[in-house]
């Protein structure tokens, strides 16, 4: 065991000892996530968003869809004189969305017919996309409300419509909303997915030091002192884990105590999921190193290993957006697994659901390692550069 920490140890001091790897491992990731987090929405906030509009209808359709808008406490309705105003506004940013209530709104719910609105956005956002469904889902209550006062045969129907739309809008019978957002939010998976990349980025570094190590006869001295070569895998695997621990533990406290930004899951978990696929990344670098025998191959652990896993794992977009014979290879990638296990927390699912992609990890990290330790071989000197 003290060889194992011995071992360990030394791959922590060279690996983060220095400025250099200190600033590359350990404050770059940090940096970068952070920066991420504060572009993607990092200030956890709950103050309403705003919307731009501007009603051109002077009936009662117009003026109960602004109402409903503004009672659900999402928006902050903001007025723009005309269409050119909102559309400049828009273009500005002064809002997330601007709607736009036609002329004669009501007057076509009456006849029966669903009227258009338009919606202005810069950029899709999940606060555009609801309202989008909340105007058109009022807009069909209004629709069966408009038939309704049609088929009682009223003499005043724009009044009476009126009068039920008011009525209405005091909400004397309501639902009580306890949850909307049942899955994750895209930005988490982009989060995710960057982190995940750094982590990986630890691979190389291991696979170097302990190429360096067999090419300068270091490792095959400690093969002769004896030390096993289960020990010298489990001593770099165990050094390069603890430099990932405490890469894991910067990133997430500038997001969360720093940035406070709301990962949506438990800390706890996330940093069990993180930690778990840390131990696949050091089973990879085992096996890789054990592979490899010319230092100059090792820069092709980018372009054969690191980015196309995380590119097939869905680091850098969603794997439904993938075709299905890609979306069933990603399955042998710990990325996948990994942040499926994220978005599993935080829809709300429990153990009975986050075994499987526990186990997973688990599993590629046990079959990794173990090769890692049969193809070392300590005794042999790496072939020179």
């Amino acid at each position: 065991m003290s060889n194992i920490w011995t071992i360990g140890w030394n791959m922590v001091k060279r690996t983060i000892g220095s400025r250099k790897g200190l600033l590359l491992h350990i404050f770059l990731p940090g940096i970068v996530i952070a920066g991420i987090i504060f572009i993607t929405g990092g200030f956890d906030s709950s103050s309403p968003a705003t919307l731009l509009y501007t009603n051109l209808d002077n009936g009662a359709g117009g003026r109960h869809l602004l109402a409903e808008l503004k009672s659900s406490g999402e928006y902050r309705l903001t007025e723009r004189s005309d269409e050119q105003a909102v559309k400049e506004s828009v273009i500005g940013q002064e809002g997330v969305a601007g709607l736009l209530i036609p002329q004669g709104y009501t007057s076509q719910l009456l006849e029966g017919r669903q009227p258009q609105l338009t919606v202005y956005e810069l950029k899709v956002t999940e606060d555009s996309v609801l309202l989008k469904l909340q105007a058109e889902a009022i807009a069909r209550q209004m629709l069966v409300t408009a038939a309704t006062v049609k088929g009682a045969g009223s003499s005043d129907q724009a009044v009476q419509f009126a009068a039920i739309l008011q009525r209405a809008e005091q909400h004397n019978v309501s639902s009580v909303r306890t949850d909307y957002d049942l899955y994750p939010r895209q930005t988490l998976g982009i989060i995710t997915g960057m982190t995940l990349m750094f982590l990986m980025g630890l691979v190389t570094s291991s696979v170097n030091q302990i190429m360096d190590d067999r090419r300068g006869r270091t490792m095959m001295r400690m093969f002769s002192a004896p030390v096993r070569a289960y020990q010298i895998t489990l001593g770099n695997f165990c050094g390069s884990f603890l430099v990932g621990i405490i890469q894991i533990a910067v990133v997430l406290i500038l997001g969360k105590w720093v940035l406070r930004y709301d990962y949506e899951v438990p800390m706890l978990l996330y940093f069990l999921v993180l930690a778990a696929f840390m131990f696949v990344s050091m089973g990879i670098a085992a096996t890789v190193a054990g592979l490899i025998r010319n230092p100059r191959n090792t820069g092709m652990l980018n372009a054969l290993i690191l980015t196309p896993t995380c590119m097939l794992g869905g680091c850098f977009w969603p794997l439904s957006i993938m075709p299905e014979y890609m979306q069933k290879a990603a399955n042998f990638t710990p990325q996948k697994w990994a942040i499926q296990a994220v978005d599993i927390a935080a829809t709300g699912g429990g153990w009975n659901e986050l075994w499987l992609p526990f186990a997973v990890l688990g599993l590629m990290a046990a079959i990794l390692l173990a090769l890692g330790s049969a193809t070392l071989r300590p005794n042999e000197a790496g072939v020179s550069a």
